[in-house]
């Protein structure tokens, strides 16, 4: 995990404990770049003076919640990276909290109370295994579908579904 020590990472919760818990988490494996604030619109202004490459954000906060931080750094016209890797902590995991955070285009959820594992797991997720963008008129962020049905044939909406189907049937044959 030595690698992780060129990494900048945000980490964004009005929680000054939950900070320091995951920051020592992060630092444990390697991360030595945190910076540390206490709510979405500091970390707005954090994205505007310093390149990150991931952020871990807390779902409530006050002024602004990780749900709609995310919605602007993923849609607004100013945003200093749209692409930016979100992984969203609450404690509450209830499937519409769930729901809204992937709907916003965080790019992975950890539940509180965290480990290190769970951390990890996300942190190397978003680093070794990306998911593409999807640009819709409603939606912005990651791809929502975390896997491909071997045996799916329609319907397609995306412009590389026909490819990929074309593959599998290619597969199939062979």
């Amino acid at each position: 995990m030595s690698s992780l020590n060129a990494l900048q990472i945000l980490l964004v919760d009005d929680n000054q404990h939950m900070r320091a818990i995951t920051a020592a988490i992060l630092q444990s494996a390697g991360v030595r770049k945190i910076r540390e604030v206490a709510d979405g619109g500091a970390a707005l202004d954090a994205l505007r003076e310093q390149v990150f490459d991931v952020t871990i954000v807390d779902f409530n906060m006050f002024p602004l919640d990780g749900v709609e931080f995310t919605r602007l750094v993923r849609n607004s016209p100013d945003s200093a990276n749209p692409y930016l890797p979100i992984i969203m902590m609450t404690g509450h995991s209830e499937k519409t909290r769930v729901q809204e955070a992937r709907d916003a285009g965080v790019t992975e959820f950890v539940v509180k109370p965290i480990t290190a594992k769970a951390i990890l797991e996300r942190l190397n997720a978003v680093i070794f295994k990306p998911r593409p963008f999807v640009k819709t008129d409603g939606y912005f962020g990651p791809d929502r579908r975390r896997t491909q049905a071997k045996n799916f044939r329609g319907p397609f909406r995306r412009s590389t579904d026909s490819q990929d189907a074309a593959q599998s049937a290619d597969e199939t044959a062979a």
